[in-house]
């Protein structure tokens, strides 16, 4: 016969609660700008002026915000821009990623990796903002290569590599065992077979993990795009909305329309994703 369990003492439930409650805390601190865009998306611009937290207006409840930001953004378009430069720099990056970090990996003795990985590791410690002007003068005023999609999708690529290589190459050291590669070997398995459908299968929650936060930050980004692109017919959507900022005043009703638009792809794309991150983010710790 079992023994009954101990129970629970006073102090135990008090913590569970305490930590409960902040957690709640914590969660409506993070939703709030979300909350505040869907209670005011549905309302017109003076009544956000006058009351931002109130659920319904004095005007009431309106859809034309939505179809003003689409026209007035041109959405369409520059909806298609997003997601050209987003899934293009995402695959390009993951593929890219993942075969360096591979070859690094799997060729321990091999100094040149060795120094490249090195190389990577450090250059994800420098900002951005200092290669800003050096990137317009090289690629602008002296190659004449800004205001193309394709710089644009490039520029990601190389901005992201480093992180995403560090990623794999801890989950491909920590969690695919060589022994796999040399039963493959045996077999007569070629190493780009052996990669694609051995080595990387394996390693499905890494990429989900590095897809998100990629995609996440190609989709999301501002600075870069609006120093590469000029011309409006290849604006992607953060560069869009500046057009509801006027000098003296701003719709904010449209504004809010044009960012649920622009987060509601990324948001699917997390929750179809979200099983494999914590997986992923976690896969390339050492085992003690």
């Amino acid at each position: 016969m079992a023994a009954p369990k101990a129970p629970t003492s006073t102090g135990t439930k008090i913590a569970h609660g305490v930590t409960i409650a902040v957690l709640i805390v914590l969660l409506l601190l993070f939703i709030a700008p979300f909350i505040l865009v869907l209670i005011n998306v549905f309302k017109t611009k003076g009544d956000i002026n006058s009351d931002p937290l109130a659920l319904i207006g004095e005007h009431g409840f309106t859809l034309d915000n939505f179809p003003n930001a689409m026209d007035k953004m041109n959405f369409w378009t520059v909806f298609g821009n997003s997601l050209i430069v987003t899934v293009s720099a995402t695959l390009l990056t993951v593929v890219f990623s993942a075969m360096a970090a591979y070859v690094i990996v799997r060729n321990p003795g091999w100094k040149v990796g060795s120094l490249l990985f090195a190389a990577m590791v450090a250059s994800m410690v420098i900002p951005f903002q200092v290669l800003m002007v050096p990137l317009v003068s090289v690629y602008g005023g002296i190659l004449d290569v800004l205001n193309s999609r394709v710089t644009l999708i490039l520029m990601h690529v190389g901005f992201s590599v480093s992180l995403t290589t560090f990623m794999y190459h801890g989950a491909i050291k920590t969690n695919v065992p060589a022994e796999l590669e040399e039963a493959a070997s045996i077999d007569g398995c070629t190493k780009w077979r052996t990669f694609w459908q051995i080595v990387f299968p394996l390693l499905k929650p890494t990429t989900a993990t590095v897809a998100i936060i990629n995609a996440m930050a190609f989709w999301n980004d501002y600075l870069l795009p609006s120093l590469v692109l000029g011309r409006r017919e290849l604006y992607t959507i953060p560069i869009a909305t500046r057009v509801f900022y006027g000098t003296y005043s701003t719709d904010i009703g449209l504004v809010m329309a044009a960012l649920l638009l622009a987060m509601l792809p990324i948001l699917i794309l997390y929750l179809f994703l979200q099983r494999y991150v914590v997986a992923g983010v976690t896969s390339g710790a050492v085992k003690g």
